[in-house]
């Protein structure tokens, strides 16, 4: 069952994607990531389509005009050629967050995320998937530069390299404002049914 949970600020929809968008769907009809949800512009989608890169498989009811051609506004589109997903998880700021739900592994707080070296740098700690956790502000300046020991805190669970597909599925748990009927088919089919 879809769940609404607290949407990070910082995701934004891009103004045009806000009208109309496209999911897009990897050959093998899983999208091509959940968070962000991977949409086109509807320009994008229609673009595809006429070069045929893309099978529509549901569309809106709106229709846009060209001078002689009336067509219908795609919802959900199939790549045609499967896009190999990647292997290893791209260590961004993103990522971390994803990985750690968007929550401080301090305190649980979900506003004002920043990140923090588990081992400081100052003490040789490095900038990897293995030290580095989300920290809320008020957690990362109380810990500051000591261990966790010095500091009396503790994680929620130790840090590690996530794989893609754990990203994928932490990704499902934030979805978008906007989800049109039209995706719910296509959108977590893989996902443990509810008894």
């Amino acid at each position: 069952m879809l769940q609404s949970t607290h949407t990070p600020s910082f995701i934004r929809n891009p103004a045009g994607l806000r009208d109309h968008p496209a999911l897009v769907l990897n050959a093998d009809f899983r999208p091509l990531s959940y968070l962000p949800l991977s949409l086109w512009p509807w320009q994008e989608a229609i673009k595809a389509a006429i070069l045929d890169r893309v099978v529509v498989l549901a569309e809106y009811d709106a229709v846009v005009h060209s001078p002689t051609t009336e067509i219908r506004i795609p919802s959900v589109v199939v790549l045609r050629d499967y896009v190999k997903p990647a292997r290893t998880s791209a260590f961004t700021r993103f990522n971390l967050f994803l990985r750690d739900e968007f929550t401080c592994q301090y305190c649980g707080a979900k506003d004002h995320l920043t990140f923090d070296h588990v081992i400081p740098r100052s003490r040789g700690g490095r900038t990897t998937w293995e030290n580095v956790v989300a920290s809320c502000g008020p957690c990362n300046l109380h810990k500051g530069s000591k261990t966790l020991r010095q500091a009396g805190m503790s994680l929620r669970r130790p840090p590690a390299r996530p794989s893609p597909e754990q990203l994928r599925n932490v990704g499902r748990k934030f979805p978008p404002n906007h989800l049109h009927e039209s995706w719910m088919d296509y959108l977590y089919w893989d996902a443990e049914l509810d008894a």
